[in-house]
Formats: structure tokens, sequence, C-alpha cells
């Protein structure tokens, strides 16, 4: 049995997770701004036979995220798990931004993960055990336009993370952090972030399920290690950050601007989600299920690497070891032959 927390957990890729762990003997606590898309994920936690409990709070307020890890220890015992996949959005060009906005992305993002990040370290530290994921992107190591303040907070997300990291080895604690980098996912994000490009939102592809973006999240809190990069895109555009930056902002100043936008005209009139939540329940799923994958050999493998690297050692060993094998029989013929 154990509890888990997860926060964003009414939608998109939070809303997956749930699901993903829910199974008998479960505990899962749910946070969000919409309460009746937590209370429609709690019943599917509840039909797959774990228990469920519905808090309904901004992660932007510190006090409220404490609150609910009280809560949470007090109904259902000791936090297992903490998960933060809480976010919000604007695509816009940077000089079109207001400083009310980037207040706004960074107090979700970035001060959302912070605030569950504290909330479950004080109950986790002292008890010398206990994981959280924090769920980013690959647009924390390559940032692309239009895009601004969520890769800004995505990457805040990555230092408070390394350095937490850095005092937990320092301590020896067995409280363990990792982080999952995400690549596109199709998710109702792309349909209620403030978009000030005049064109409707789409993920930069390829896109993947959130389904199997919630499996990797799974795997991470029970084998957790320093990150998982998803997907071949986001291991792409991670690397070439480190090898080869100012080609990467070359190409994402060519490729990104269209790779955001659909040719399909935006409405103006249609309400976003930046300070308010947006009524009605989508789901995990976004708009985009015909192009998006529900298979990745990629994320599987970085899933599975250890086992992958295991393998390849052993295949490797055998191969040299027949190898021997075949050249000291072919000395002990020639000898013989002599």
């Amino acid at each position: 049995m154990s509890t888990i927390v997860i926060t964003g957990a009414s939608a998109g890729v939070g809303r997956a997770t749930a699901r993903r762990f829910a199974e008998p003997g479960a505990r899962i606590a749910l946070i969000a701004r919409n309460e009746k898309r937590l209370e429609q994920a709690a019943a599917e936690v509840r039909a797959a036979g774990g228990e469920a409990l519905v808090l309904p709070l901004d992660v932007s307020d510190a006090e409220a995220v404490e609150e609910a890890a009280r809560r949470t220890e007090a109904e259902f015992g000791p936090i297992d798990v903490w998960i933060n996949a809480a976010m919000v959005t604007v695509l816009s060009r940077v000089i079109d931004m207001t400083a009310e906005e980037y207040r706004r992305v960074t107090e979700v993002t970035y001060l959302g993960t912070v605030h569950g990040t504290l909330a479950a370290l004080r109950r986790m530290a002292p008890r010398d055990r206990g994981v959280i994921v924090q769920v980013c992107s690959a647009l924390a190591y390559r940032p692309i336009p239009l895009q601004s303040a969520y890769c800004a907070a995505k990457s805040a997300i990555v230092g408070f993370t390394d350095s937490l990291r850095a005092e937990l080895l320092h301590d020896e604690s067995n409280v363990r952090l990792t982080a999952v980098q995400l690549p596109g996912v199709n998710t109702p994000q792309f349909d209620w972030a403030r978009n000030k490009m005049g064109y409707r939102q789409m993920p930069v592809p390829p896109i993947f399920q959130p389904e199997v973006i919630a499996e990797a999240i799974r795997t991470a809190a029970r084998h957790p290690r320093r990150e998982y990069w998803l997907g071949f895109s986001a291991f792409k555009a991670i690397l070439s950050e480190k090898i080869a930056p100012s080609i990467g902002d070359r190409y994402v100043a060519r490729n990104a601007f269209e790779s955001q936008l659909t040719d399909e005209p935006l409405d103006p009139d249609r309400p976003d989600n930046l300070f308010e939540s947006v009524d009605g329940d989508q789901g995990s799923h976004g708009r985009f299920d015909r192009s998006a994958s529900a298979l990745s050999p990629a994320i599987w493998a970085s899933e599975h690497r250890d086992r992958l690297v295991v393998g390849l050692g052993l295949g490797l060993a055998g191969l040299l070891a027949l190898s021997a094998a075949r050249r000291l029989g072919s000395e002990r013929r020639r000898g013989a032959a002599r």
C-alpha cells in the first residue's frame, strides 16, 4: 500500500498519472483548482480499486499546499510519493507579454513545484524515505520561441531540483528526487492556455499520448534516478543544447514558430486557464489523438536503461568469450597440425 500526491491531477499528464497509479491499496491525493474535474478523476481512481482524496487548491498558495499535505497524512498516512505536475503557460512573443503574466506562470509552474517539494520534504526528511517526482520538460534545456515564461519556469525547476539533490546527497538522505523531461504531449493544455498568436496552438511534434508519459512517471517513482529523458525528441533537444546551443538557437528560430501553430484561427472569445480554471472535463487527452503516438521505443528504452545496459554488457561479454574460445581453438588446431 502507498500514499501518492499528484498536483495538476484534474487533466492532462496529471490525470493520466492518477489513473496509472490507481490500483487496489493505492491512496491518491489529487490536487488542482477545478473541484468538479478532481471529483471525476477521483471516480476513476476508485473505479480501479484505489482510494482518492480531492484537494481543490491553487499550488501558487504555499499555505494551501502545506495544508493539503497535512490532510493527506491525516487521512491516508505517510506520503510515499509526491508528483509535481501542475503548470500554466502563455503562447506569446516576449514583447507582447505582461509582467503579470510572467509572474503568474512563475508562481504556478515553478513556485508550485517548490511548494509541493517543500511540503513533501518536511515530512519525508524526518522519516528518511520517500520519492519526489518533478514533471519537467525538454524545454527546460532547449527553450523555444513563444514559450518564454514556461521555458524559464521549467529551467528554474531544473536548477532548484539539482540544488536540492546535492543537499540530499550531502546529508546521505534516503529521500529520492527524480525529474522526467517531457516531449510534446497530447493534453488539453493547448486549448485552454492563454494564446496571443491568433491561431490555435499544438504541441511540437512528435506528439505522445499522456498515458505513455504516465507510465514513465510511474517508473520514475518506483526506480528513481537523476533524470528521465522521454522520447528521442527530448533526448535530441537536451543533448544538442549541451553540445551546440547556437545551432539549436538557429534551428528553433527557423522551425519552432510554425511547429507550434495550426492554420486554424483562434476564437478571440475563448476562455483561458491562466488565472481561473476553465469549465468542462476533457480528461487527459487533447484534440490530437490522430497524430499522437501511444508507443515510444525511445521512452521505453529510457525507462529500462539499466536493464538494457546490463543486457548489452552481457551480450558483449558473451561475444568476447566466444571470440576468445574460437581463437583458442584455432591456435590448438594449428599446434596439432605442426
